[in-house]
């Protein structure tokens, strides 16, 4: 016979630390602003997401990275663009994962690419502080996130286990 997962339909039924649990309790009660859920690979950050968007009674839309970023100036821009208006339009909450690759931390500028990456993550940024809708990052790492960018959030989650004491 197959095995079949349980998928969690609330909160409190995710195999989470507790504190973690609450506080993402706290962000469907407040239903505003951008979470980042933070946790190493395979602690199941997408389901987290997945469900906290169920608990607030949207629709979860992906970001899809591969279809974001582009090699070609202003194309980036122009997808997050639609990304951004699409996600606004629905009412979904748009999900980031793997968001420390599109938020890494900027770099000392020693070439062009240095200065357009930094310009895409800069325009990011300002994608997210007029963004009027919810926003789920998750990543791997937070240390590899632009100190920028964590400034600016209003709910870091730590999923880790054991949990982290703060």
């Amino acid at each position: 016979m197959p095995k079949v997962n349980r998928i969690a339909s609330r909160l409190e039924d995710l195999a989470l630390p507790a504190n973690s649990v609450a506080q993402l309790c706290n962000v469907a009660t407040e239903r505003v602003g951008t979470v980042i859920l933070t946790a190493p690979s395979g602690t199941d950050k997408t389901h987290a997401a997945e469900v906290l968007a169920r608990v607030m009674g949207c629709d979860l839309m992906h970001a899809d990275l591969s279809h974001l970023v582009s090699p070609y100036i202003g194309e980036t821009e122009k997808n997050l663009d639609r990304l951004f208006a699409a996600a606004s339009a629905s009412g979904a909450v748009l999900f980031f994962d793997e968001a420390d690759a599109l938020f890494g931390k900027r770099s000392v500028v020693k070439d062009s690419h240095d200065r357009y990456a930094n310009a895409e993550v800069g325009y990011l940024l300002q994608k997210i502080e007029a963004y009027s809708g919810i926003l789920i990052l998750a990543a791997g790492v937070r240390q590899n996130l632009d100190s920028g960018f964590v400034r600016r959030l209003r709910n870091v989650v730590d999923l880790s286990w054991p949990p982290k004491s703060n």
